[in-house]
């Protein structure tokens, strides 16, 4: 083909479009890891896949593993703005569970794609060490919430037992919710979960001005 004046123009790959996004990046990798496997999917095949080079899928993400959690920052400054945005008046954590179910709200069309991200990361051996140091992360956020609320120190006791019980809860639905069908609702799974867990959180945290580190 030549372009209008006669000179060749550049040359085109023809299928599937150039991918330089880090959300198409995601599905496309999603796609990689449902055929092939995660061990068995390289950054290699992501970047042929989407069109790229290797060094511009480093641009994007700084590992396969990286890929899987997505805007993980991102996400975790959402967290702690809709804990921020919580009702002072509310009980700390009516408040904790509302804004932890509010942040596990997906639309309908991305719940498979969320169902994937999580099966990777709770099944997936050589995602765990990652799975620690994010847990840390989402914990910390939760720890510092009800440090700020109860007025003790984030090495306090109790804030760092809130955080912990909190997290437990949340990957206990989410295993849940994974081992359930389809029609399960994980809003509804996760709400459920920290409800048991604030009836007991609940006494601890009445006192917990009076706990120190």
């Amino acid at each position: 083909m030549t372009s209008e004046g006669g000179t060749a123009g550049p040359q085109r790959a023809m299928g599937r479009p150039r991918a330089t996004s880090p959300a198409v990046l995601e599905r496309l990798a999603f796609e990689l890891f449902a055929r092939k496997g995660f061990d068995e999917t390289t950054v290699d095949d992501i970047a042929a896949a989407a069109g790229i080079a290797r060094r511009t899928f480093f641009r994007y993400f700084s590992s396969k593993n990286d890929l899987v959690w997505g805007d993980f920052e991102g996400q975790m400054r959402r967290l702690r703005e809709l804990l921020d945005e919580a009702d002072p008046h509310v009980p700390m954590m009516d408040a904790v569970r509302r804004a932890v179910v509010e942040f596990n709200r997906f639309d309908p069309q991305d719940v498979p794609w969320h169902r994937q991200r999580m099966q990777l990361i709770l099944g997936v051996p050589t995602l765990q060490a990652d799975a620690t140091l994010r847990y840390a992360s989402w914990r910390s956020v939760i720890t510092a919430f009800v440090a700020e609320r109860t007025g003790a120190p984030v090495s306090a006791l109790v804030p760092r037992l809130a955080g912990n019980v909190v997290l437990s809860a949340c990957v206990s639905a989410y295993e849940f919710w994974l081992a359930s069908g389809e029609e399960t609702v994980l809003a509804d799974v996760l709400d459920e979960a920290l409800r048991q867990v604030s009836a007991g959180l609940s006494a601890v945290l009445d006192g917990a001005g009076s706990v120190s580190a």
